[in-house]
C-alpha cells in the first residue's frame, strides 16, 4: 500500500496533523510511534490502585487560543482545573510564581508591606517581571527582594532542572516563571484552563479514530523508512536523529519518576510542590488534584532531572543556549532542502520549548498553510 503521508510520532504534533489530513483532505495516513502507546509525553493511564496518573510528569492544559480550545473540545469534555504550585523555602511553602501573597509568607508584615508598595509603584498591579530583569533594578529594596527570590526559588531549581544557572540559559526560560505583582496564586492566567475529563489518552483515541489513519506502535522510523511507500513525511522526533547526527548531538534534559501510592486520602495541598533547594528531586506531583478523582488512596510522583543519553532515556527538554541554537541552525538548513516533502513539527523536531497548546497551534498552522494549501 502507498500512503499519502507517513507521520512519525503519535504525540500532539503528529496526532493533530494526522487527524487534519485524514478528516479534511481524506488522505491515507500511516502514523507510527516507537513507544507502546499514543499521546506522547501526555500519556496517562490508570495505575494499579485506580488512580489516573501522568506517566511522564504533570501535563496541565491552558490556552488563550480560542481555535485550539475549540479544536480539542471536539474530542473531549473538560473538568475545570486551575493549576497552583507551591515552592518549599525552609519550613514554608509559598506560591509560585512568587507574588504578593508570597511576600507576606516569607517576610515580616512591615517589610512585606513596604516591598509590596515599591513593586506597585514601580510596576503596577498585574505585571509579570522576569527574575533576571528584576535583578537589574537600581532600587536597593527591590534588589534585596530579587536576590532573595533568585537564591531561594530560581537558582537551585534551575541547577537541578537544567544543570545550569538561570543566566546561562536563554532569557525565555527565566521568563516562563516571572515574579507576579498580584494576589493571584494561579500558575497560569489563561482564559481556558481545564483537564480532559477522561484523561489525555482517551482524548487522543478520539483524535485518531478515523478510517484514514493506520496506527502502528512499537515501530521505529529507522527500521521501516525504506520499506514503507509514502508521498510525504511528517517527522516529530529529534531533528538531529533524523539526520543521523551529522553535525553532532543536540543537547536535551531528561526526566525520571518515582511513583508511589499512599494509604491516605491526600499527601499535599496542591497538585505540584517544587523543591528548589533541598532534596535531589525537583518536584512532587499528586495526581488526584489534577483529575478530580475520589479515592481513599493517593498516587504521587517524585521527579528527577537527568542528562539525556541517546538510546538510554527519553529527550524531554531542548536546552536553550546559543551553542545549541547554532547547532540546530545547521540541521534546519538541511531540513530546508527537504521542504514540501518532509515537515519537521514539534518540540524535538523544531528544538523549541513548546507547551502543549503551542504544539497544537503550530500543527494546525502547518496543516493549513503548508499541507492543505
Amino acid at each position: 500500500m502507498i500512503y499519502d503521508f507517513l507521520i512519525v510520532g503519535a504525540g500532539f504534533a503528529g496526532s493533530v496533523i494526522a487527524e487534519r489530513i485524514a478528516s479534511q483532505l481524506n488522505k491515507r495516513v500511516l502514523l507510527i510511534d516507537k513507544r507502546e502507546h499514543i499521546a506522547g509525553n501526555a500519556f496517562d493511564h490508570i495505575d494499579d490502585h485506580g488512580i489516573l496518573v501522568h506517566k511522564y510528569g504533570p501535563h496541565i492544559f491552558h490556552t488563550n487560543n480560542q481555535k485550539v480550545w475549540d479544536y480539542l473540545s471536539g474530542f473531549t469534555e473538560w473538568i475545570q482545573y486551575e493549576h497552583k504550585v507551591l515552592a518549599v523555602i525552609g519550613d514554608k511553602k509559598v506560591p509560585v510564581p512568587f507574588n504578593i501573597n508570597s511576600l507576606y509568607m516569607v517576610f515580616p508584615e512591615d517589610i512585606a508591606k513596604k516591598l509590596e508598595n515599591v513593586l506597585l509603584d514601580k510596576y503596577g498591579l498585574g505585571i509579570k517581571i522576569p527574575i533576571l530583569k528584576l535583578r537589574e533594578t537600581d532600587n536597593s529594596e527591590l534588589k534585596m527582594l530579587a536576590d532573595f527570590i533568585y537564591d531561594y526559588i530560581y537558582y537551585g531549581y534551575n541547577l537541578k532542572q537544567w544543570n545550569l544557572k538561570p543566566e546561562e540559559l536563554d532569557f525565555s526560560v527565566s521568563s516562563r516563571v516571572p515574579v507576579f505583582v498580584s494576589h493571584d496564586n494561579r500558575y497560569f492566567q489563561d482564559t481556558f484552563q481545564a483537564m480532559p475529563k477522561n484523561g489525555y489518552t482517551e482524548m487522543f483515541k478520539k483524535i485518531l479514530n478515523n478510517k484514514n489513519i493506520e496506527l502502528r506502535l512499537r515501530t521505529d522510523f529507522k527500521d521501516i523508512e525504506n520499506e514503507i511507500k509514502f508521498d510525504r513525511l511528517i517527522y516529530t522526533g529529534p531533528i538531529d536523529e533524523y539526520f543521523s547526527y551529522i553535525f553532532g548531538n543536540l543537547s536535551y534534559r531528561s526526566l525520571t519518576f518515582d511513583f508511589k501510592t499512599l494509604e491516605q486520602e491526600w499527601f499535599q495541598d496542591v497538585a505540584q510542590v517544587n523543591y528548589p533547594n533541598d532534596n535531589d528531586y525537583t518536584r512532587i506531583t499528586e495526581f488526584k488534584h489534577l483529575t478530580g478523582q475520589k479515592s481513599e488512596k493517593t498516587s504521587i510522583a517524585y521527579e528527577f532531572s537527568k542528562p539525556y543519553l541517546p538510546n538510554i532515556n527519553e529527550p524531554y527538554y531542548p536546552i536553550p543556549q546559543k551553542d545549541n541554537d547554532s547547532l540546530y541552525q545547521k540541521y534546519l538548513a538541511e531540513a530546508e532542502k527537504l521542504k514540501n516533502t518532509v515537515y519537521f513539527v514539534g518540540r524535538l523536531a523544531e528544538y523549541k520549548y513548546y507547551n502543549m497548546e503551542q504544539i497544537v497551534s503550530v500543527a494546525m498552522m502547518i496543516f493549513h498553510k503548508q499541507i492543505a494549501c
